[in-house]
């Protein structure tokens, strides 16, 4: 069938969607805003599928809040006219910051509702002291490499690699490496990593498979200024080339070493965001029992051991070994810090006498072992931190299958053009 037609959007879905309706049958739309009417590529459309998916290609009555896309390479709009898919990474990039918190309100409505029965409505804070165009902001950037060596990007759900030679979202100390204008051969992915700090960048090299060491090392070697390089091999191995295989990231007072493959918050704000909203949330005290769980490199342990002095204890647990190494180098200094590497749920089952937990899943969600874990553990309330709304509302109705509520919540536009958003949830007993 022709696989181009004409659509009216309707409301935004989880994932960074309109859903259209065709013939009955539901469509998944990128690169619109509700109630535009528009013309679309299905980029998925089974006969038998229960659902297609579709790109905007061009917009025959725009909604007042379009804008023209700040990054070419991801308009999906200059993409149809070249005949090609815009990369990924800033798919709301089309439509002005208001709207989009505007929107990812309504997605987190949605989801608390049909997956927690919580009805609530939902407004998404914009991040104090932000860009007003929304860009620059991203201190972690990846990019792949094309078979020549070039840094590339994948459009959405597609292998298609297509070169890049800006990231608008990133900070400058990023783009001013200006690594687009390298040869890669032998590497399959570039991380890069630009620390609060202020010291030099960390650029990890992932090779190709089948690379030779000697390509490698010379690819390495050929980086030149004032930047940290390291190998990571295919096991996880990290063989430092030049500086550091680590970046020290600075929030308020505190000190942070982060293993280069390591997790850290990209949004330049939001580690000292989440962690402000975290601290009011929890309000420790004094002499208080807390367990961070998911606990990364202790950003979050950190300044809870600041506030349980001089007799309170934090249990920090992770479950990478190499997020778990840095957790105990930034925490050393804490006399009542317990550093674990382990799965929280088993964790949990040994630890019953907690009075507050702060929860930061990956995206998947903590899951309802862990929140039954939780509820048994006698903690007066979980704040939990969460990247993606769909786990957290999953998530928040397990907790209330226990006798638990969702009482506060607050989200953050801390991924300003994409679908993405971060909240800080409390839950608490209902009684």
């Amino acid at each position: 069938m022709e696989n181009l037609l004409e659509l009216v959007l309707g409301p935004v879905a989880h994932g960074g969607h309109c859903v259209a309706r065709h013939d009955g049958r539901v469509v998944f739309v990128r690169h619109g805003i509700p109630g535009e009417r528009v013309k679309v590529r299905l980029t998925e459309h089974d006969d038998d599928a229960r659902f297609w998916r579709a790109d905007v290609t061009s917009v025959l009555e725009p909604a007042a809040s379009r804008v023209e896309h700040f990054w070419p390479a991801a308009d999906a709009l200059k993409a149809a006219v070249s005949k090609r898919l815009p990369v990924g990474g800033a798919e709301w990039g089309h439509m002005d910051l208001s709207e989009q918190c505007h929107l990812k309100g309504e997605v987190f409505t949605e989801q608390l509702k049909r997956l927690a029965g919580v009805e609530r409505a939902v407004e998404v804070e914009a991040v104090p002291g932000a860009a007003e165009d929304g860009l620059a902001w991203r201190s972690r950037a990846s990019f792949s490499v094309t078979a020549h060596g070039q840094l590339a990007m994948h459009p959405h759900r597609s292998e298609e690699l297509i070169p890049v030679h800006a990231m608008p979202l990133a900070v400058p100390a990023i783009n001013d490496l200006k690594l687009w204008e390298h040869d890669f051969s032998g590497i399959e992915r570039v991380e890069v990593a630009a620390p609060s700090s202020g010291e030099p960048p960390l650029v990890l090299l992932f090779p190709r498979e089948g690379a030779g060491a000697t390509t490698v090392q010379r690819t390495a070697r050929r980086l030149v200024g004032e930047l940290s390089v390291a190998i990571v091999g295919a096991r996880g191995a990290v063989e430092r080339v030049r500086g550091k295989t680590w970046v020290r990231e600075v929030v308020g007072e505190n000190s942070f070493r982060v293993s280069g493959p390591g997790f850290w918050q990209i949004h330049t704000a939001a580690p000292a965001v989440l962690t402000d909203a975290v601290i009011e949330a929890l309000a420790p005290e004094a002499g208080e029992r807390l367990a961070d769980l998911y606990a990364g490199a202790g950003l979050f342990s950190a300044a809870l051991a600041d506030r349980v002095r001089p007799d309170g204890s934090v249990l920090s647990v992770e479950g990478s070994p190499a997020a778990s190494r840095d957790a105990r180098k930034n925490l050393h200094r804490y006399a009542g810090v317990e550093v674990l590497q382990g799965k929280v749920e088993r964790v949990l089952q040994e630890s019953r006498d907690l009075t507050g937990v702060v929860l930061d899943p990956p995206r998947v969600g903590a899951g309802r072992a862990v929140v039954e874990r939780l509820v048994a553990s006698s903690a007066r309330r979980v704040v939990y931190v969460s990247c993606d709304p769909a786990s957290f509302a999953r998530d928040v109705g397990y907790f209330q299958t226990q006798g638990w509520k969702l009482d506060r919540l607050r989200v953050f536009d801390l991924y300003p053009h994409t679908h993405h958003m971060e909240s800080v949830g409390v839950l608490m007993p209902d009684s």
